[in-house]
Protein backbone atom coordinates (compact mmCIF):
# COMPACT_ATOMS: atom_id res chain seq x y z
CA UNK A 1 0.00 0.00 0.00
CA UNK A 2 2.78 2.16 0.31
CA UNK A 3 3.22 2.76 -3.07
CA UNK A 4 -0.04 4.71 -3.70
CA UNK A 5 1.67 7.46 -1.63
CA UNK A 6 4.48 8.08 -3.69
CA UNK A 7 4.12 10.57 -6.32
CA UNK A 8 3.49 10.04 -10.11
CA UNK A 9 7.16 10.13 -11.09
CA UNK A 10 7.77 7.32 -8.97
CA UNK A 11 4.84 5.26 -8.94
CA UNK A 12 5.08 3.38 -12.22
CA UNK A 13 8.78 1.83 -11.09
CA UNK A 14 7.43 0.93 -7.88
CA UNK A 15 4.11 -0.42 -9.19
CA UNK A 16 5.73 -2.28 -12.13
CA UNK A 17 8.36 -4.29 -9.32
CA UNK A 18 5.47 -4.73 -6.81
CA UNK A 19 6.01 -8.25 -7.20
CA UNK A 20 9.31 -7.95 -6.10
CA UNK A 21 8.80 -5.78 -3.32
CA UNK A 22 6.36 -8.44 -1.63
CA UNK A 23 8.56 -11.11 -2.18
CA UNK A 24 11.10 -10.00 -0.97
CA UNK A 25 9.68 -7.87 2.11
CA UNK A 26 10.52 -11.23 4.58
CA UNK A 27 14.04 -11.30 3.45
CA UNK A 28 15.55 -9.02 6.63
CA UNK A 29 13.76 -11.59 9.07
CA UNK A 30 15.24 -14.42 6.92
CA UNK A 31 18.54 -13.28 7.16
CA UNK A 32 18.18 -13.67 10.91
CA UNK A 33 19.26 -17.38 10.37
CA UNK A 34 21.84 -16.16 8.69
CA UNK A 35 24.26 -14.35 10.59
CA UNK A 36 23.48 -12.94 14.50
CA UNK A 37 24.13 -9.17 13.35
CA UNK A 38 20.58 -9.06 12.00
CA UNK A 39 18.14 -9.47 14.93
CA UNK A 40 19.05 -6.73 16.62
CA UNK A 41 18.41 -4.59 13.82
CA UNK A 42 14.48 -5.46 14.33
CA UNK A 43 14.21 -3.96 18.47
CA UNK A 44 15.50 -1.74 20.73
CA UNK A 45 14.98 -2.11 24.07
CA UNK A 46 14.43 1.27 25.22
CA UNK A 47 13.48 0.24 28.48
CA UNK A 48 17.21 -0.57 29.22
CA UNK A 49 18.10 3.23 29.20
CA UNK A 50 16.12 4.20 32.38
CA UNK A 51 12.89 6.34 31.52
CA UNK A 52 11.46 8.67 28.69
CA UNK A 53 12.61 10.59 26.88
CA UNK A 54 16.14 8.60 27.29
CA UNK A 55 18.80 12.11 27.30
CA UNK A 56 21.39 8.99 28.29
CA UNK A 57 20.78 7.12 25.34
CA UNK A 58 22.82 8.89 22.36
CA UNK A 59 20.62 9.46 19.25
CA UNK A 60 23.42 8.57 16.66
CA UNK A 61 25.34 5.14 15.88
CA UNK A 62 28.94 6.07 16.41
CA UNK A 63 28.46 8.05 19.75
CA UNK A 64 25.88 4.86 20.88
CA UNK A 65 28.48 2.86 20.22
CA UNK A 66 31.62 4.77 21.84
CA UNK A 67 29.20 5.34 25.37
CA UNK A 68 28.19 2.14 25.70
CA UNK A 69 31.33 -0.47 24.57
CA UNK A 70 33.32 -1.75 27.00
CA UNK A 71 37.41 -1.27 26.20
CA UNK A 72 39.35 -3.41 28.34
CA UNK A 73 43.16 -3.70 28.98
CA UNK A 74 45.06 -6.44 30.44
CA UNK A 75 48.32 -5.56 32.59
CA UNK A 76 51.53 -7.68 33.18
CA UNK A 77 49.99 -8.66 36.57
CA UNK A 78 47.00 -10.36 34.62
CA UNK A 79 44.05 -8.02 35.94
CA UNK A 80 41.93 -7.27 33.40
CA UNK A 81 40.46 -3.56 34.27
CA UNK A 82 37.98 -1.92 32.24
CA UNK A 83 39.46 1.32 30.88
CA UNK A 84 36.38 3.16 29.20
CA UNK A 85 32.67 2.72 28.45
CA UNK A 86 29.16 1.73 30.45
CA UNK A 87 29.95 2.50 33.81
CA UNK A 88 33.53 2.72 33.69
CA UNK A 89 32.90 5.50 32.52
CA UNK A 90 31.99 9.53 33.20
CA UNK A 91 31.01 12.43 31.23
CA UNK A 92 31.57 15.45 32.12
CA UNK A 93 28.87 17.23 29.98
CA UNK A 94 30.11 21.02 30.54
CA UNK A 95 33.51 20.17 29.22
CA UNK A 96 32.92 17.62 27.01
CA UNK A 97 35.50 14.79 28.31
CA UNK A 98 35.15 11.74 29.23
CA UNK A 99 36.66 10.30 32.87
CA UNK A 100 37.67 6.74 33.55
CA UNK A 101 36.76 5.27 37.12
CA UNK A 102 39.61 2.96 37.06
CA UNK A 103 42.82 4.89 35.61
CA UNK A 104 43.33 8.23 37.75
CA UNK A 105 43.94 11.01 36.22
CA UNK A 106 42.63 9.57 33.45
CA UNK A 107 40.24 12.25 31.56
CA UNK A 108 39.76 12.53 27.49
CA UNK A 109 38.11 15.38 25.19
CA UNK A 110 35.23 13.23 23.76
CA UNK A 111 36.34 14.45 20.63
CA UNK A 112 39.39 12.74 20.83
CA UNK A 113 38.14 9.50 21.74
CA UNK A 114 35.62 9.95 18.70
CA UNK A 115 38.76 9.89 16.53
CA UNK A 116 39.95 6.85 18.43
CA UNK A 117 36.83 4.88 18.64
CA UNK A 118 36.51 5.34 14.49
CA UNK A 119 40.02 4.65 13.82
CA UNK A 120 40.71 1.43 15.55
CA UNK A 121 37.38 0.32 16.71
CA UNK A 122 34.25 0.65 14.70
CA UNK A 123 35.89 -1.09 11.92
CA UNK A 124 35.57 -4.33 13.62
CA UNK A 125 32.22 -4.04 14.50
CA UNK A 126 31.42 -7.34 12.68
CA UNK A 127 34.10 -9.26 13.72
CA UNK A 128 33.65 -11.95 16.71
CA UNK A 129 36.76 -10.42 18.77
CA UNK A 130 37.79 -6.88 18.60
CA UNK A 131 41.35 -6.07 19.37
CA UNK A 132 43.14 -3.13 20.07
CA UNK A 133 46.81 -2.80 20.06
CA UNK A 134 48.28 -1.59 23.23
CA UNK A 135 50.34 1.22 21.50
CA UNK A 136 47.03 3.14 19.97
CA UNK A 137 45.71 2.90 23.30
CA UNK A 138 49.61 3.94 24.58
CA UNK A 139 49.43 6.69 22.19
CA UNK A 140 46.15 7.97 23.31
CA UNK A 141 46.98 8.18 26.93
CA UNK A 142 50.28 9.37 26.80
CA UNK A 143 48.92 12.70 25.57
CA UNK A 144 46.66 12.57 28.68
CA UNK A 145 50.08 12.26 30.77
CA UNK A 146 48.95 8.62 31.82
CA UNK A 147 51.46 5.87 31.70
CA UNK A 148 49.57 2.74 30.73
CA UNK A 149 50.63 -0.95 31.97
CA UNK A 150 49.23 -2.94 28.99
CA UNK A 151 50.15 -6.11 27.51
CA UNK A 152 46.75 -6.77 25.60
CA UNK A 153 43.49 -5.10 24.87
CA UNK A 154 40.01 -6.07 23.41
CA UNK A 155 36.24 -4.42 23.52
CA UNK A 156 33.10 -5.67 24.06
CA UNK A 157 29.99 -4.34 22.41
CA UNK A 158 27.08 -4.00 25.43
CA UNK A 159 24.99 -2.23 23.04
CA UNK A 160 23.93 -3.77 19.94
CA UNK A 161 22.32 -6.96 22.25
CA UNK A 162 19.71 -4.36 23.47
CA UNK A 163 18.68 -3.44 19.52
CA UNK A 164 19.26 -0.90 17.20
CA UNK A 165 16.46 -0.54 15.44
CA UNK A 166 16.28 3.65 15.26
CA UNK A 167 19.98 3.69 14.52
CA UNK A 168 19.80 0.91 11.36
CA UNK A 169 16.91 2.67 9.90
CA UNK A 170 19.11 5.61 9.35
CA UNK A 171 21.40 3.63 7.70
CA UNK A 172 19.17 1.76 5.39
CA UNK A 173 18.04 5.71 4.60
CA UNK A 174 21.65 6.40 3.45
CA UNK A 175 22.07 3.25 1.54
CA UNK A 176 18.42 4.09 -0.12
CA UNK A 177 19.53 7.48 -1.36
CA UNK A 178 22.97 6.42 -2.23
CA UNK A 179 21.19 3.72 -4.57
CA UNK A 180 18.78 6.04 -6.12
CA UNK A 181 21.60 9.01 -6.74
CA UNK A 182 23.51 6.09 -8.58
CA UNK A 183 20.47 5.24 -10.58
CA UNK A 184 20.89 1.24 -9.28
CA UNK A 185 17.72 -0.23 -9.78
CA UNK A 186 18.58 -3.59 -7.94
CA UNK A 187 19.47 -1.92 -4.87
CA UNK A 188 16.45 0.88 -5.21
CA UNK A 189 14.30 -2.60 -5.02
CA UNK A 190 16.11 -4.42 -2.29
CA UNK A 191 16.90 -1.67 -0.34
CA UNK A 192 12.94 -0.32 -0.37
CA UNK A 193 12.00 -4.14 0.63
CA UNK A 194 14.36 -3.89 3.70
CA UNK A 195 13.66 -0.13 4.79
CA UNK A 196 9.44 -1.16 4.41
CA UNK A 197 10.14 -3.97 7.00
CA UNK A 198 12.11 -2.11 9.23
CA UNK A 199 9.85 0.56 9.51
CA UNK A 200 7.02 -2.14 10.05
CA UNK A 201 8.80 -3.29 13.23
CA UNK A 202 9.37 -0.06 14.67
CA UNK A 203 5.71 1.02 14.53
CA UNK A 204 5.22 -2.20 16.54
CA UNK A 205 5.37 -1.45 20.41
CA UNK A 206 6.66 -4.83 21.27
CA UNK A 207 9.45 -4.29 19.15
CA UNK A 208 10.65 -1.51 21.67
CA UNK A 209 10.79 -3.26 24.99
CA UNK A 210 12.73 -6.00 26.70
CA UNK A 211 9.36 -7.78 26.88
CA UNK A 212 9.07 -7.95 23.61
CA UNK A 213 6.88 -11.19 23.96
CA UNK A 214 5.48 -10.86 27.27
CA UNK A 215 7.79 -13.30 28.71
CA UNK A 216 8.49 -10.97 32.35
CA UNK A 217 4.72 -10.86 32.44
CA UNK A 218 3.83 -14.35 32.02
CA UNK A 219 1.73 -13.24 28.54
CA UNK A 220 4.27 -15.54 26.25
CA UNK A 221 2.65 -15.31 22.62
CA UNK A 222 1.37 -11.55 23.09
CA UNK A 223 3.80 -10.55 20.37
CA UNK A 224 2.59 -12.57 17.66
CA UNK A 225 -1.03 -11.81 19.04
CA UNK A 226 -0.43 -7.92 18.20
CA UNK A 227 1.26 -7.64 15.22
CA UNK A 228 0.00 -10.73 13.51
CA UNK A 229 -3.47 -12.40 15.19
CA UNK A 230 -5.28 -9.38 14.60
CA UNK A 231 -4.17 -8.65 11.77
CA UNK A 232 -5.02 -11.51 10.18
CA UNK A 233 -8.14 -11.55 11.79
CA UNK A 234 -9.41 -8.13 10.79
CA UNK A 235 -7.48 -5.96 8.65
CA UNK A 236 -8.37 -7.25 5.11
CA UNK A 237 -12.30 -6.25 6.06
CA UNK A 238 -12.33 -3.24 8.61
CA UNK A 239 -9.03 -1.63 7.98
CA UNK A 240 -8.30 1.66 5.93
CA UNK A 241 -5.00 1.47 4.29
CA UNK A 242 -5.26 4.47 2.41
CA UNK A 243 -3.12 7.26 3.90
CA UNK A 244 -2.71 9.80 1.67
CA UNK A 245 0.43 11.60 0.20
CA UNK A 246 3.79 10.56 1.43
CA UNK A 247 5.65 13.36 2.92
CA UNK A 248 9.45 14.67 2.69
CA UNK A 249 11.45 14.44 5.96
CA UNK A 250 14.47 16.55 6.56
CA UNK A 251 16.09 14.70 9.41
CA UNK A 252 15.77 11.34 9.69
CA UNK A 253 17.18 11.18 12.80
CA UNK A 254 14.62 12.64 14.36
CA UNK A 255 11.97 11.15 12.27
CA UNK A 256 13.06 7.48 13.16
CA UNK A 257 13.29 8.11 16.68
CA UNK A 258 10.10 9.70 16.74
CA UNK A 259 8.69 6.54 15.46
CA UNK A 260 10.52 4.05 18.07
CA UNK A 261 9.49 6.54 20.54
CA UNK A 262 6.15 6.52 20.13
CA UNK A 263 5.79 3.12 19.97
CA UNK A 264 7.33 3.15 22.98
CA UNK A 265 4.40 4.82 24.53
CA UNK A 266 2.08 1.99 23.92
CA UNK A 267 3.43 -0.96 25.47
CA UNK A 268 1.73 -0.22 28.82
CA UNK A 269 -1.61 -0.64 27.14
CA UNK A 270 -0.52 -3.98 24.81
CA UNK A 271 0.45 -5.78 27.80
CA UNK A 272 -1.67 -4.22 30.46
CA UNK A 273 -4.73 -3.97 28.13
CA UNK A 274 -4.37 -8.15 27.22
CA UNK A 275 -3.60 -9.10 31.11
CA UNK A 276 -7.15 -7.52 32.31
CA UNK A 277 -8.99 -9.17 29.54
CA UNK A 278 -7.12 -12.41 29.98
CA UNK A 279 -8.38 -12.34 33.73
CA UNK A 280 -11.99 -11.59 32.46
CA UNK A 281 -12.73 -13.65 29.55
CA UNK A 282 -13.57 -17.92 29.84
CA UNK A 283 -10.30 -19.21 29.76
CA UNK A 284 -11.98 -21.98 27.79
CA UNK A 285 -12.44 -19.66 24.68
CA UNK A 286 -9.00 -17.36 24.61
CA UNK A 287 -7.26 -20.27 22.32
CA UNK A 288 -8.69 -22.30 20.06
CA UNK A 289 -7.57 -24.56 17.39
CA UNK A 290 -6.39 -23.72 13.68
CA UNK A 291 -5.13 -24.80 10.31
CA UNK A 292 -2.05 -23.57 9.03
CA UNK A 293 0.00 -25.22 6.12
CA UNK A 294 -1.48 -28.47 7.29
CA UNK A 295 -0.96 -28.49 10.82
CA UNK A 296 -2.76 -27.67 13.70
CA UNK A 297 -1.47 -24.87 15.53
CA UNK A 298 -2.84 -23.04 18.78
CA UNK A 299 -3.78 -19.57 18.60
CA UNK A 300 -5.96 -17.20 20.13
CA UNK A 301 -9.86 -17.60 19.13
CA UNK A 302 -11.51 -15.23 16.83
CA UNK A 303 -13.60 -13.66 19.85
CA UNK A 304 -10.63 -13.18 22.23
CA UNK A 305 -8.98 -11.12 19.47
CA UNK A 306 -12.00 -9.12 18.51
CA UNK A 307 -12.40 -8.12 22.51
CA UNK A 308 -8.94 -7.57 22.64
CA UNK A 309 -8.49 -5.01 18.95
CA UNK A 310 -12.01 -3.12 20.88
CA UNK A 311 -9.81 -2.53 24.31
CA UNK A 312 -7.25 -1.41 22.30
CA UNK A 313 -9.33 1.30 20.57
CA UNK A 314 -7.88 0.89 16.68
CA UNK A 315 -4.22 1.12 17.94
CA UNK A 316 -3.41 -1.75 15.46
CA UNK A 317 -4.82 -0.22 12.72
CA UNK A 318 -3.42 3.37 13.68
CA UNK A 319 0.28 1.64 13.65
CA UNK A 320 -0.12 -0.23 10.40
CA UNK A 321 -1.76 3.03 8.45
CA UNK A 322 1.22 5.37 10.28
CA UNK A 323 3.93 2.35 8.78
CA UNK A 324 2.65 2.31 5.33
CA UNK A 325 2.86 6.20 5.37
CA UNK A 326 6.64 6.24 6.82
CA UNK A 327 7.65 3.63 4.39
CA UNK A 328 6.30 6.01 1.64
CA UNK A 329 7.74 9.06 2.52
CA UNK A 330 11.22 6.81 3.31
CA UNK A 331 10.85 5.98 -0.40
CA UNK A 332 10.28 9.50 -1.36
CA UNK A 333 12.24 11.82 0.56
CA UNK A 334 15.77 9.23 -0.31
CA UNK A 335 14.29 10.22 -3.72
CA UNK A 336 14.53 14.03 -3.30
CA UNK A 337 17.93 13.91 -1.54
CA UNK A 338 18.76 11.75 -4.45
CA UNK A 339 17.96 14.67 -6.68
CA UNK A 340 14.89 13.20 -8.13
CA UNK A 341 16.29 11.34 -10.78
CA UNK A 342 14.81 9.84 -13.69
CA UNK A 343 13.12 6.28 -13.02
CA UNK A 344 11.21 5.73 -16.13
CA UNK A 345 14.06 4.00 -18.21
CA UNK A 346 15.91 1.89 -14.89
CA UNK A 347 17.06 -1.47 -15.84
CA UNK A 348 17.81 -4.22 -13.11
CA UNK A 349 20.68 -5.66 -13.88
CA UNK A 350 21.00 -10.15 -13.14
CA UNK A 351 22.24 -10.71 -9.94
CA UNK A 352 26.29 -11.28 -9.78
CA UNK A 353 27.30 -14.76 -8.98
CA UNK A 354 28.73 -13.03 -5.30
CA UNK A 355 25.19 -12.03 -5.17
CA UNK A 356 23.56 -15.59 -5.95
CA UNK A 357 25.72 -17.25 -3.52
CA UNK A 358 24.59 -15.03 -0.65
CA UNK A 359 20.99 -15.33 -1.45
CA UNK A 360 21.37 -19.27 -1.54
CA UNK A 361 23.57 -19.16 1.49
CA UNK A 362 20.73 -17.22 2.87
CA UNK A 363 18.08 -19.15 1.77
CA UNK A 364 20.00 -22.58 3.45
CA UNK A 365 20.33 -20.81 6.84
CA UNK A 366 17.08 -20.23 6.52
CA UNK A 367 15.58 -23.54 5.74
CA UNK A 368 17.59 -25.24 8.92
CA UNK A 369 15.22 -23.09 11.25
CA UNK A 370 18.02 -21.88 13.75
CA UNK A 371 17.72 -18.16 14.33
CA UNK A 372 21.14 -16.18 15.40
CA UNK A 373 19.68 -14.25 17.71
CA UNK A 374 16.78 -13.04 19.15
CA UNK A 375 13.42 -14.25 18.21
CA UNK A 376 10.65 -11.65 18.34
CA UNK A 377 7.59 -14.04 17.85
CA UNK A 378 5.52 -16.36 19.78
Amino acid sequence: MAIFTLPPEMIVFYKNNMEFLTEHAVDPDKRRYATKHEAVRHYMDLDKYGTPPYDNLPRTWTEALMKFTQLFIVNNKNDTIVLLGGAASLYDVANKTINSKNVPNFVIDQREYHRFYTDNILPQYYEDAMIVSCDSIRALMNRQGVILNCTSAFVIDTFSQHGILPYNLQMYQRKLTDAFRNKDAKRILQFSADIGHYIGDGHVPLHTTSNYNGQLTNQNGIHGFWESRIPELFADDTYDFFVGKAEYFDNPNDYYWNIVLTSHTYVDSVLLIEKSLSETFPPDKQFCFDERLEQTVRTQCREYAAAYQKRLAGQVEQRMREAIRAVGSAWYTAWVDAGQPDLSNLSILPLTDAEKKEREDEEASFRKGVIKGRAHEN
